[in-house]
């Protein structure tokens, strides 16, 4: 699916994945650094995701999108290395050959005879969701349509200070909740999660609306600064 010629030009939106799928964060643009919201929906596949966002001007997405033969990514070596202590968030992105598996220990058996190492299971777990967004995801759409982590928006948001508590802490949401008020003011304070998702799920998809911000602004951080391209031509890179 290609993106439509008519986009809004101050529409963003943020997209994080979620038990009932994905959650989707839209806002308009107010100003530079300033988002007024729009919309916040659970969907339930990433064809649906691209549908809904269909006239926003940039989508920002916690998915890997460009996998590697052996699953090593610069992308994710250069967020590890800004993200310090919380580096750990940032799951390694699995090969490619892994989106045609469905069985844990068999993919993580290949792993280790083909590359040396295993397979994290957090990273399986997001296979089919990654699968989707393969199955959808054109290089052309990279444009608009960019991967993106909400720890490294947080950092960046903060001022690239790191966060001192793990996300689903009630210190870590509040310490999060403090950086999207600079962004949306009071009103996200009172944003529910929508049926299917986290609090934490709601925030991060808030925050990756404010990457897509800079996207649209052409402001946005791109890991690393020459991406290398995968087997289908997609852009292995992580932006804020």
């Amino acid at each position: 699916m290609e993106r439509a010629p008519d986009t809004n030009p101050g529409l963003v939106a943020g997209v994080d994945g979620c038990p009932a799928g994905w959650v989707c964060v839209m806002a308009q643009v107010a100003e530079p650094g300033r988002l007024v919201l729009a919309e916040v929906v659970a969907v339930a596949d990433f064809a649906a995701v691209l549908r809904r966002t269909q006239a926003c001007a940039a989508v920002a997405v916690d998915i890997p999108i460009g996998l590697s033969a052996d699953g090593r990514r610069e992308a994710d070596f250069e967020a590890r290395r800004r993200l310090g202590p919380r580096r750990s968030s940032v799951f390694p992105a699995p090969p490619r050959f892994v989106l045609k598996a469905t069985d844990y220990e068999a993919a993580n058996s290949t792993s280790k005879s083909r590359f040396g190492r295993g397979l994290q299971k957090q990273t399986f777990n997001i296979v089919p969701k990654i699968r989707e967004a393969d199955a959808s995801m054109t290089p052309a759409m990279q444009d608009s349509v960019v991967e993106s982590h909400p720890e490294v928006c947080f950092w960046a948001l903060g001022g690239e200070q790191h966060l001192m508590h793990p996300k689903r802490t009630r210190q870590g949401q509040a310490e999060r909740m403090r950086l999207l008020e600079s962004v949306y003011g009071d009103p996200v304070r009172r944003l529910a999660p929508p049926k299917g998702a986290a609090r934490d799920d709601l925030y991060d998809a808030c925050v990756l609306a404010w990457t897509a911000s800079r996207v649209a602004a052409g402001t946005a951080v791109h890991l690393p600064n020459e991406p290398q391209r995968d087997e289908r031509g997609l852009r292995m890179e992580i932006v804020y």
